[in-house]
């Protein structure tokens, strides 16, 4: 039984990605927390005249949540009468986001958060909203990011950038080969280099860590050389179609290049392709 958080604003962008994890889980038996937080700023501001009491609290932001929330789940029933494998919980919670978010991780032994992404403007500096960036940078669990345009499709190819420098253990890779297993899907295993130079040892010793690892599954390695990293994704999941795209949340050097970066209006696989980040857990959710 896997546990998937699914962190809600109410808004459509993340109504999407509770509807795109229905479907990728849906074969598998999991429970689903759909989580609303009220953050304590927002609280702050829109009460500055006012003690905040539990009962205040309750009244004035608790239950519209969970109203609201018996709302998503009138929803999900329409969407998927049949889901006998998948159980539905929802919670609220008030006070800060990430801690809120870490909170719930540990308490349900929560396997994968699965949250919607808005495309930033060109005037910000990531392509993330900043609840999933911060999710993905401060909370040590698996998170699938569903970009507002993304719509589910059987991820039959998979792009995994890396630069064969291995700062992890391979096991934080076994969701990989776990969907590789599920769905049939093709990795595409991508290294991007500002120049064209060959591997060095360590990183020709670390690729064949992972052509051992993915030994039993349908793998290709694919060489590109790009002075920017996220134009050679982009190239790269236009060229092969990606379905999805797996990034190891410590391999920091591609992990910032291909989600944080300033040139957002020419990159668009950040609107369409979801992405899997991986973080080490003594779990994982496939």
């Amino acid at each position: 039984m896997k546990n998937i958080l699914l962190p809600t604003d109410f808004s459509e962008n993340s109504w999407n990605a509770i509807k795109y994890a229905i479907r990728f889980f849906e074969n598998m038996e999991c429970n689903f927390y759909v989580l609303h937080v009220n953050r304590l700023s927002n609280l702050a501001v829109n009460d500055t005249a006012l003690i905040l009491t539990q009962d205040l609290i309750d009244e004035r932001y608790i239950k519209p949540a969970k109203q609201k929330l018996r709302n998503i789940l009138k929803q999900i029933s329409k969407l998927s009468p049949n889901h006998k494998n998948q159980r539905f919980y929802t919670l609220t919670d008030y006070g800060f986001f990430i801690e809120s978010i870490r909170k719930n991780v540990d308490e349900k032994e929560i396997d994968c958060i699965v949250m919607g992404t808005k495309g930033a403007s060109g005037l910000e500096k990531i392509i993330l909203g900043t609840n999933t960036a911060d999710i993905i940078t401060k909370v040590k669990c698996n998170t699938l990011a569903v970009p507002e345009n993304a719509e589910f499709v059987t991820p039959k190819e998979i792009a995994f950038p890396t630069d064969f420098s291995l700062s992890h253990n391979l096991q934080v890779l076994l969701p990989i080969s776990d969907i590789l297993e599920r769905f049939h899907s093709s990795l595409r295993i991508v290294h991007i280099s500002k120049n064209k130079i060959d591997l060095n040892n360590n990183q020709q010793k670390n690729k064949e860590l992972l052509e051992d690892y993915f030994n039993n599954d349908k793998y290709s390695f694919h060489y590109l050389t790009n002075k920017k990293v996220e134009n050679a994704v982009q190239c790269f999941v236009e060229s092969r179609d990606i379905n999805m795209i797996c990034m190891v949340g410590k391999n920091l050097n591609y992990f910032q290049q291909i989600l944080f970066h300033s040139k957002v209006e020419e990159i668009s696989y950040h609107t369409d392709v979801p992405f899997l980040v991986l973080h080490k857990k003594n779990k994982y959710y496939g």
